[in-house]
C-alpha cells in the first residue's frame, strides 16, 4: 500500500493550470522529497492532498481510501508556509489549543510527546514570538504531529535555517520515519540537505511530475565523473580531452565525466607533462542532476 497516490490531478486559478494532470505515489514509510522551483505547484499539490484547496478533476488516495474520508484525513499531519500560533502565548499554550481543536484526550502526555521529538521539552513555557525560527518550524512540526499522524507533510521545513538548525531538522525528521513509522512528504529547495534524507524523490515543473524516483534509483543515474586539481588547468584541460569523451572546468577543477579510473587519467596527465595536486572519485549530486534535467526540458521546451 503507499501513503499516496494521485493519478491525473488538476488543478487551476483563473484559466492558469497550478497542477497539471499530475501523478504521484509516495511509499509508506519513506521520506519523499518534493522538488521544484517556486511557482511550479509543490505547494498547490500539498494544499490539496491536505484538502484546504478542491481539485479540477483527478484523484487523491491516502492509504488506499479517498482523501475526503474522515478516518483518512484524521491521519494526516500538515505543516504548510508557517505554523499558525498566537504570539503572545507560550509554546505550551499554542499546543494545548491546537489539542482542543483537534479533541485529543490525555492532552498534557501528548504535548509532551511531542514537544520531545522535536527537542522542545525545556522551552514549553517560552512566547511563541521569543522564538528563533528554527524552534518555530519545530513548533509547527510538533503541532502536526499531534495525534500521531501516519503522514506528514511538510512544505519547506529547512528554508531561511542555519546550518545547526538544517541539523537538528534533519535529526528530527528522520527520527519521525524511524521512531514513530510515519510517512513524510517534504518540499524543499536546499537540495544538498534534502539528498541527505530523503528514500525517493518527486521532481515537479510547471504543475506537471516529469520524473519520480528513489533514492537508489537516483544514485543509479548519477553520472561518475573524476576531479582533479593541476596548477595548469588551460594546458591540462587540452591534455585531457585528447584522451576522453567528456572533459570540462567546474566548480575550480578538471572534470572527467564518465570515467572512475583515476590511475589512467594520472598516466595521461604526466605523459603530458602535467602535474597533479588533488585527485578523486565523485558522483553528479542531487542538486546537479537536477539543474541537469532542468536544462534538458528547456531544450525540449524551446
Amino acid at each position: 500500500m503507499n501513503a499516496i497516490e494521485i493519478r491525473n490531478l488538476s488543478k487551476s486559478f483563473r484559466g492558469m493550470y497550478a497542477v497539471d494532470n499530475l501523478n504521484m505515489t509516495v511509499p509508506v514509510g519513506s521520506i519523499y522529497g518534493f522538488i521544484g522551483e517556486n511557482g511550479s505547484g509543490k505547494s498547490t499539490t500539498e494544499k490539496l492532498i491536505c484538502g484546504h484547496l478542491v481539485p479540477d478533476k483527478g484523484s487523491i488516495k491516502l492509504f488506499g481510501k479517498d482523501y475526503t474520508d474522515a478516518g483518512v484525513r484524521a491521519r494526516v499531519g500538515a505543516l504548510i508556509e508557517s505554523a499558525g500560533c498566537f504570539p503572545n502565548s507560550s509554546v505550551w499554550a499554542n499546543l494545548m489549543m491546537q489539542a482542543l481543536n483537534l479533541g485529543i484526550k490525555n492532552r498534557d502526555e501528548e504535548i509532551k510527546r511531542v514537544l520531545k521529538i522535536v527537542r522542545m521539552e525545556d522551552n514549553a513555557r517560552i512566547k511563541f514570538k521569543s522564538c528563533s525560527l528554527g524552534m518555530k518550524q519545530r513548533i509547527g512540526i510538533a503541532m502536526a504531529l499531534l495525534g500521531n499522524p501516519a503522514l506528514l507533510i511538510l512544505d519547506e521545513p529547512i528554508n531561511g535555517l542555519d546550518t545547526d538548525g538544517m541539523r537538528i531538522m534533519r535529526e528530527i525528521i528522520v527520527d519521525i520515519t524511524r521512531n514513530l513509522g510515519c510517512t513524510v512528504l517534504i518540499s524543499s529547495h536546499i537540495l544538498g540537505e534534502l539528498e541527505k534524507i530523503a528514500t525517493h524523490y518527486g521532481i515537479i515543473r510547471q504543475g506537471k511530475l516529469i520524473q519520480e524516483m528513489s533514492a537508489e534509483e537516483m544514485d543509479a543515474r548519477s553520472r561518475v565523473f573524476v576531479s582533479i586539481k593541476t596548477p595548469h588547468v588551460p594546458s591540462a584541460l587540452t591534455v585531457l580531452q585528447r584522451k576522453f569523451v567528456d572533459v570540462r572546468y567546474e566548480d575550480e577543477c578538471i572534470r572527467v565525466y564518465d570515467v572512475d579510473d583515476t590511475e589512467s587519467i594520472v598516466r595521461c596527465l604526466l605523459a603530458g607533462g602535467q602535474t597533479v595536486s588533488e585527485i578523486q572519485k565523485n558522483k553528479v549530486g542531487l542538486e546537479e542532476y537536477y539543474i541537469e534535467l532542468m536544462s534538458k526540458k528547456e531544450v525540449l521546451n524551446a
